[in-house]
């Protein structure tokens, strides 16, 4: 029987520095690959299969040095890794292989397929070429002796996967180890999933070919999802399932495309719908046209609080009459005053008497902010600061917003430009696109 080759990613000495890899705040790859790799080697040999260890003070060429040394016919290797980015909502685990290599292919994925089946919060990104990193190789998949992996466990920049690496190490262990044994033959192999087949239907026409359910999602095939945005093939932040030897995505993921993603259960299919020419190239800007109708804002906004028609009955025709004078996109508006009243639910200083709708300061620094005699004030005064921000045209009403000469007039013609301008939340101009595009699919545009 083979022999397995451990190596955790990090730790060792490159170019006379101690190689720490990703690091998150006190949170170190080196030291979280050194203990997975540990309780790895130890589930192995409880098992009766033997295991080498590289040694952690070795650079990268070293630990290719020391496992060539020692490699025999029958032995495979396997080096541990976390992975990062810049986008904390990415993770999951990937397992990278030598490209062109089916046999290690097929062990790349028995490998995830393990893991997963022990620690199913860790998402499963796929088996992965080398080709396909940004380096366009990875030195542990080519330059063994002997068969190899390199298998990023997850994302430590993501909270999720950080908790699990660190509280379901035991586990995850177990799952490599699982993989390990089920490779050099100790174990049978894991039974491939089965999934639920789906139906799916893009703009009100059924497409020719199937999707599938995944753990409760919809998954559909990449080659459908680059059809309808080319983008989203390039992007390998989205998790891919590669199933009876076809790409599937998860079909929620083209929200962040602009379209719109549904359920039909009767019939157990996913429903997709492209953007509507109305809002192509146009979400987001303020300055425009609304396309929603009374009923629909007003529909949007007791979904979320049912109180709110009492509260306020004519504020969707406020909305539209005070947005439209001005130029201004009532739908943008009225997404913008429901991520800054939680839908009139108000709170964080804000109250409902004030009629503050758009969280707008006083110049006497009051700090509840402004307040308005009149819910059409209100409207009236959160559409002119919009209008300040986005246009330099002058106003058709008589001015009602405090900051209003304030504003450098023209200076976010976008939602997302207001990040930092209207508020310090970072996610600002993503919580906003994300209520209007919201409403959108509540009014079946997307």
């Amino acid at each position: 029987m083979g022999r397995i080759f451990l190596s955790a990613g990090h730790g060792g000495v490159e170019q006379g520095v101690v190689d720490l890899g990703v690091q998150v705040g006190e949170l170190t790859e080196a030291e979280q690959m050194i203990l997975l790799r540990d309780q790895v080697a130890q589930t192995l040999e409880s098992r009766g299969i033997a295991v080498l260890s590289v040694p952690d003070e070795l650079s990268l060429q070293q630990t290719i040095a020391w496992i060539n040394a020692r490699a025999r016919t029958g032995d495979f290797a396997v080096e541990i890794h976390g992975d990062s980015s810049d986008n904390p909502s990415v993770r999951g685990m990937t397992a990278y292989y030598i490209a062109n290599n089916r046999d290690r292919q097929l062990h790349a994925e028995l490998l995830l397929r393990s893991v997963f089946a022990r620690v199913p919060q860790l998402a499963n990104r796929g088996a992965r070429s080398d080709t396909e990193t940004g380096l366009g190789s990875r030195v542990f998949c080519r330059d063994p002796k002997i068969p190899s992996l390199l298998l990023e466990v997850g994302f430590l920049t993501n909270a999720a996967d950080a908790w699990v690496i660190q509280n379901r190490r035991t586990e995850i262990a177990a799952g490599i180890a699982d993989g390990m044994g089920r490779i050099l033959g100790v174990l049978p192999d894991i039974a491939a999933p089965t999934y639920e087949q789906i139906g799916i239907r893009v703009n009100n026409q059924t497409y020719p070919e199937r999707g599938y359910l995944i753990n409760g999602n919809s998954y559909i095939p990449i080659n459908l999802a680059e059809r309808l945005r080319s983008q989203i093939g390039g992007d390998l932040s989205i998790i891919r399932v590669r199933y009876r030897n076809v790409v599937y995505i998860k079909a929620v993921d083209l929200r962040e495309f602009n379209i719109a993603v549904g359920w039909d259960n009767p019939n157990r299919t996913v429903v997709l719908r492209t953007v509507l020419d109305i809002c192509e190239g146009m979400i987001g800007r303020i300055m425009g046209h609304g396309s929603t109708s009374d009923f629909q804002l007003m529909a949007f906004l007791t979904r979320e609080n049912p109180s709110a028609r009492e509260q306020f009955p004519d504020l969707p025709n406020l909305y539209r009459e005070e947005a439209s004078a001005e130029g201004v996109s009532y739908d943008v508006a009225f997404a913008q005053m429901c991520t800054e009243t939680r839908f009139l639910q108000f709170g964080g200083g804000l109250q409902s008497s004030q009629n503050n709708f758009g969280g707008l300061g006083d110049i006497s620094g009051f700090a509840d902010g402004a307040s308005f005699i009149s819910a059409r004030l209100g409207v009236r005064a959160h559409i002119q600061h919009l209008k300040a921000y986005a246009s330099t045209e002058p106003l058709a009403k008589e001015v009602v917003d405090p900051r209003f000469s304030f504003v450098p007039r023209g200076s976010a013609a976008e939602v997302q430009q207001l990040t930092g301008r209207w508020s310090d939340d970072p996610n600002y101009g993503d919580k906003v696109i994300s209520r209007l595009r919201q409403l959108y699919e509540l009014a079946q545009f997307l």
